[in-house]
């Protein structure tokens, strides 16, 4: 819900017609990358506001300010850029359904001496590859065969990349039984163990239904799961699958993970650069 649901359309035979290019033009305000990146970031939010009690939609500025130490804290920490990105999602969630934003340091003193401290704590140098962006995905979605082994390709690469899980988490740690669909068809998964969870206490997050069916990370893993059959057998969600078809009982290695991201990015002609961590 936005400002533009509440103008009338009995107002004039051309407003209907200026209500859905202003809608376009609403849409077309972010690029594609950044609204996967925002509904990314919100879904980690929103599991961390349910797994705590919190109000997530309209959200509080204590609510944020927990939200922003937990990832600091975290272990290892996120990246004080992600962290800002975070609360730039939080905020646009907000004002585009009416919503004062509880998400802006100017505005609150105590939540803008905490970004401080995390600021000064972990720095603002950024590491890393350089980041897959949205298009770039598409292209490697696009170009994974419309078999079984694609497929499964298909949903690793989009799950890979809308929940941000390093290869050895979807390989070893991922099963079929971690995994539901919530009432509006967003995927919650408990990630059982992890590298930052060092006391093995697992992590939840749910993973929001695309806008597009050809790079929705749900629906890829819904179709993987159901043609290879293990949506009733259960077991690892990721397997290996041999040139015949026949779908392993096992998960796939992390070593495995790491060639075929390669070789998928390979396929769509981006190189041969790896898309997530591998560790």
């Amino acid at each position: 819900m936005h400002e533009l649901d509440s103008i009338p359309s009995a107002q004039g035979p051309d407003i209907s017609a200026l209500i859905a290019a202003a809608e376009r033009f609403f849409k077309a305000s972010k690029a594609p990358a950044t609204i996967c990146a925002f509904n990314s970031d919100l879904a980690s939010f929103r599991a961390f506001t349910t797994r705590n009690n919190l109000p997530y939609l309209p959200s509080t500025v204590e609510a944020v300010i927990l939200y922003v130490s937990s990832l600091a804290a975290a272990d290892p920490p996120l990246a004080y850029a992600t962290i800002r990105r975070r609360l730039s999602a939080i905020s646009f969630a907000h004002r585009r359904h009416g919503f004062d934003s509880p998400a802006v340091p100017r505005n609150h003193f105590v939540l803008r001496e905490v970004l401080a401290g995390i600021r000064r704590t972990l720095g603002t140098a950024q590491h890393g590859a350089a980041p897959i962006l949205g298009d770039q995905i598409r292209r490697i979605a696009d170009a994974c065969p419309d078999r079984l082994l694609g497929l499964r390709n298909r949903a690793l690469v989009l799950f890979g990349f809308a929940a941000g899980s390093r290869a050895g988490e979807l390989a070893s740690i991922l099963e079929v039984g971690d995994l539901s669909l919530t009432a509006n068809g967003d995927l919650y998964i408990l990630l059982r163990r992890s590298k930052t969870d060092q006391d093995q206490a697992g992590r939840d997050f749910i993973l929001s239904r695309g806008q597009h069916p050809s790079t929705c990370p749900v629906l890829a893993v819904q179709v993987w799961m159901s043609v290879s059959g293990i949506d009733q057998t259960g077991g690892p969600l990721f397997r290996a699958v041999s040139r015949h078809g026949k779908v392993s009982p096992n998960a796939l290695a992390r070593r495995s993970i790491s060639k075929i991201l390669k070789a998928a990015a390979a396929r769509a002609g981006l190189g041969r650069t790896p898309l997530f961590q591998t560790t």
